[in-house]
């Protein structure tokens, strides 16, 4: 892979100065860059980017294979917890430190993490070992959005980041595309290159990992002032005994039981450490890994609210519409990961238009009350759809869900960056990374739970009506000898005739694949009801945003970069 080489120290563009990337500036100097080289460092920041975009897919699509090879099924939440909790743990720790000792090692550190811990996923014996593997992974990649977003925070104008930071989107949205195609590739093939096809979901992550250690390596070389600091290592300590315990019931309450010993001793330990937190947090002062100051700015404590709430509803949703495209319309996941198109060209699209717009106006507020009633509009849409609900009309209703995600997940960091003193500038993009990331897993624990939870009622509602109307398909395939007979029918033939319900494994979905299309008719009408439901409360969730972001207070932006900023502060 060719990079551009960024113009020499004293040949600037236009109009502009340029500070020597090798040096940190003097008190009060200018250090802008020039456009070529933004582009530069966004080339080898959107690298690093890839690896963990591209993660959150290519992983969802192959953990059944994975589970079934190393015998693993009924403990593969593990490994989605275990990557959860140690990304969600670091990644405010990536922010403050980075703003202490700047930006690039730590950068470089989160992409070695994550290599590392790719390659050694690619050799898990059983699901233990991939599950402290993906912890391992996870180490890396709390760092990588993050850090990311708060680079070009440092060395682009709050005026002009919109635009620039619509190139990242333009990442996650391409692996949102990609990640089902190659994870759905890579688990159907038995070997590539004499190894497991499935491993190279984690292997493939080396070479892009070395490619992206390689460039930022090259072209990451921006200013920094170090400063006097303490540690905050009882507010680590306290962050992780909050963290852990909240998020292992979020994962593992649904089957726990939200109300069984364990859930509640996991929630009172996590309350615990919340408390433990704040008064760590008070008594370290400036040197938090969350300053306390900070929730004293509206634009941040609001910004931080609304990341909560859209992750419940952005996390929630996409969790829920693969599986309304894969049980209730019958696509593959790598099907289902292409009619996820529409609301990828949705947020990208968003993204685009606010960020010109931004640009030229300086005015964002619009998008965050915009994009709310796009995002409530487009779960309700979802609300509404059944089996018969045409896929046009899906891609449709995604398209408005993508354009609600476009108008508010930069716009919402921009203004918590723009609102905090360049200083604290980690800790703002970490922050709104770190609460949407804790709505999502909220929001896919709580909308999992709704659909599961009331899935199994609602088909057997729709079978006993079924069977009970004598005109109705599914009473007249019933009768037919050959459809009653066919031992892939079984699970339905016997829940009806001998009113036996044991047959039906709502955890695994397959059967449906082999059975009749009419005795299946009610099954999947029994989970588009239950569909209905969870988009019915994301939507009402979405209204709460709403109303929240008419209190967002619309700043000036800056004109200049962060280093600027830092530089005349100093």
């Amino acid at each position: 892979m060719s990079t551009p080489t960024p113009p020499e120290p004293g040949q600037p563009e236009p109009g502009q100065m340029m500070a020597d990337p090798g040096t940190t500036p003097e008190p009060g100097a200018a250090t802008a860059l020039t456009h070529r080289q933004i582009l530069v460092i966004i080339s080898g920041l959107m690298m690093g980017m890839l690896l963990a975009a591209l993660d959150l897919t290519i992983v969802s699509t192959s953990i059944r294979t994975i589970s079934d090879d190393l015998d693993g099924l009924s403990v593969q939440a593990w490994v989605t917890t275990a990557y959860l909790i140690t990304s969600t743990i670091s990644t405010p720790l990536y922010g403050k430190l980075s703003d202490l000792y700047g930006r690039r090692p730590f950068f470089l550190t989160a992409i070695s993490l994550f290599v590392v811990g790719s390659a050694m996923c690619g050799l898990a014996q059983d699901m233990y070992q991939l599950a402290a593997f993906r912890a391992f992974q996870g180490l890396g990649a709390g760092g990588l959005f993050s850090l990311a977003l708060a680079i070009v925070g440092d060395i682009v104008s709050p005026r002009d980041r919109a635009k620039y930071q619509g190139y990242f989107l333009a990442v996650f949205g391409s692996s949102s595309v990609l990640g089902p195609l190659v994870g759905g590739f890579f688990a159907g093939a038995d070997t590539i290159l004499w190894v497991s096809g499935w491993r190279w979901v984690f292997l493939i992550n080396v070479p892009i990992g070395i490619i992206a250690l390689t460039v930022v390596a090259r072209v990451l070389h921006i200013p920094h002032t170090r400063r006097d600091h303490r540690i905050d290592v009882p507010g680590a300590v306290a962050l992780t005994l909050m963290l852990v315990p909240l998020l292992v019931v979020a994962e593992q309450g649904r089957t726990w039981g939200w109300t069984s010993g364990r859930s509640i001793a996991c929630i009172a330990v996590g309350v615990v450490g919340f408390f433990a937190f704040v008064t760590a947090e008070r008594r370290i002062g400036d040197d938090a890994l969350l300053p306390i100051r900070l929730l004293g700015n509206r634009t941040f404590t609001i910004g931080s609210t609304l990341n909560f709430i859209i992750g419940v509803g952005m996390f929630g949703g996409l969790a829920a519409l693969p599986l309304y495209l894969q049980i209730v319309k019958g696509h593959s996941p790598t099907e289902s990961g292409l009619l996820m198109l529409p609301l990828t060209a949705g947020m990208m699209s968003g993204s685009i238009v606010s960020g010109q717009f931004i640009s030229k106006t300086g005015r964002y507020k619009v998008f965050p009350i915009a994009g709310s009633v796009l995002f409530s509009l487009g779960m309700f849409l979802y609300s509404t759809m059944n089996v018969d609900t045409s896929l046009v009309v899906v891609g449709c209703f995604a398209l408005i869900f993508g354009l609600g995600l476009g108008f508010n997940m930069q716009t919402l960091v921009l203004a918590m960056q723009n609102s905090v003193p360049p200083r604290d500038m980690g800790v703002a993009t970490s922050s709104a990374t770190f609460f949407r990331q804790m709505g999502g897993t909220l929001g896919t624990a709580v909308f999992l739970s709704v659909l599961f939870g009331t899935v199994a009622s609602n088909i057997m509602g729709k079978i006993q009506a079924a069977a009970t109307d004598p005109d109705s398909a599914f009473s007249k395939a019933l009768q037919d000898p050959a459809v009653a007979g066919d031992p892939a029918n079984a699970p339905i033939v016997n829940l009806v005739k001998n009113h036996d319900s044991s047959g039906i494994n709502i955890d695994d979905s397959s059967f449906l694949s082999h059975l009749n299309h009419d005795l299946a008719r009610p099954v999947l009408e029994g989970f588009a009801q239950s569909m209905h439901l969870v988009f019915a409360i994301g939507a009402g969730v979405m209204v709460i945003a709403f109303v929240i972001s008419w209190f967002l207070p619309e700043e000036k932006l800056r004109t200049e970069s962060g280093l600027q900023a830092r530089a005349a502060a100093e």
